[in-house]
């Protein structure tokens, strides 16, 4: 059970980051079979000015970068909010291992709400997946974010 904690705890700080930049706080790490940190991301959207600069895309290529691969097969991925169409798109793509994520999305998540992408038949990868790992603090920290957008 250390192990995620530890990674989502990677996770919550790039969410954090995320936070202090003014950006929603989603963060993401990407983990080798081996345990090494390969990837890490936070939402870049305002930032960047780009709708797909999603925390967990951000970290995909920045683990495609560090690793030299077309592919991430054999990693996961910890994210602090479940992730949406595009991003798990992405994840099954990847052909990751397993996807951890914290707080559930019923409005744009597409994990375990909306499409739930991974139980479509015409997905060719479906990770194992984790979910509710520190739900609470992720809605935390969302909460605290749109409320001062209020």
């Amino acid at each position: 059970m250390t192990e995620f904690t530890d990674y989502m705890a990677l996770a919550f700080e790039q969410a954090e980051q995320a936070f202090e930049a003014d950006e929603v706080p989603v963060g993401a790490v990407i983990v080798s079979a081996a345990g090494r940190v390969v990837g890490a991301g936070q939402n870049h959207m305002r930032r960047l000015k780009d709708a797909s600069a999603h925390a967990e895309m951000l970290a995909i290529k920045d683990a495609l970068r560090q690793t030299g691969q077309d592919r991430l097969e054999g990693h996961d991925i910890w994210v602090t909010l479940e992730p949406c169409a595009m991003c798990a798109g992405a994840i099954s793509h990847m052909r990751f291992r397993r996807l951890y994520f914290a707080a559930y999305d019923s409005k744009s998540g597409a994990v375990d709400n909306g499409p739930c992408l991974f139980h479509q038949p015409t997905i060719h990868h479906r990770p194992e997946i984790i979910g509710g790992l520190q739900d609470r603090r992720s809605e935390a920290l969302l909460q605290q974010f749109f409320a001062a957008k209020r």
